[in-house]
């Protein structure tokens, strides 16, 4: 039987995971077994209050940095279907089912389709293109399910990122032609287009992508998105 583990990230966040979590108790199918582990990269203590009265569910104590934070989750996850969620993006009803269906089919890895929650020309056309089943369409606010052998076998996420370690995976899921794209849409937070801008973030987010394919080093992606974006 297949069990779901969801994994979320978090870092100074305890304020925004309750909602999360009530909407995720809302929408998941319950038609199999699932746990929540929340990965804490600050003390755990808040996250904590806000989960007291939710089953499933538990919270443990990281390192900061998503990369090892979603690692560390995994380690104790006992589902062997992994789901990887940021605190912010909510996934469409029966989402665990959605992703059952396509690991019955053999297929291991992918994620959903996504929309924005902001109205903006240049975000519309970004989340229109999340249905294309290329790597160049993918990012971590799509969330990704993944099985949690292939998880093991293709080395986990890279630690060695502190940003783009959803990019860096997903491109190994494409090189070993193992992802797909379900069609229904989840919604994710537009918060960090708001505080920076929406063309000024997306011509920045445009950049680091450019300079990863250019091969410049993991410090310098690291250096340029300390320095231009909040």
């Amino acid at each position: 039987m297949n069990k779901i583990s969801i994994i979320i990230p978090i870092y100074n966040e305890s304020e925004s995971i309750r909602s999360v979590l009530l909407y995720l108790k809302k929408v998941i199918s319950k038609k199999i077994p699932f746990e929540i582990i929340i990965v804490d990269g600050g003390k755990c203590d808040g996250a904590l209050k806000q989960i007291n009265s939710l089953e499933n569910i538990k919270c443990i104590r990281s390192e900061k940095g998503r990369a090892k934070q979603m690692n560390n989750g995994a380690k104790i996850a006992t589902g062997n279907i992994l789901y990887f969620l940021h605190c912010d993006s909510f996934p469409p009803e029966h989402f665990d089912l959605f992703i059952e269906k396509q690991i019955n089919k053999g297929i291991q890895a992918g994620c959903f389709r996504m929309k924005f929650d902001l109205k903006h020309p240049l975000l519309l056309i970004s989340q229109w293109f999340t249905r294309f089943n290329h790597k160049s369409c993918r990012g971590g606010d799509q969330s990704l399910f993944i099985t949690k052998n292939l998880f093991n076998d293709i080395g986990c996420f890279n630690e060695e990122y502190t940003i783009y370690e959803d990019n860096e995976i997903i491109e190994r899921l494409y090189a070993i032609n193992q992802f797909v794209v379900i069609p229904q849409y989840m919604i994710t937070s537009a918060r960090k287009y708001k505080q920076n801008g929406v063309w000024k973030l997306q011509y920045h987010f445009g950049v680091i992508h450019l300079k990863k394919k250019l091969g410049h080093s993991i410090n310098s992606l690291q250096e340029y998105y300390n320095r231009n974006i909040i």
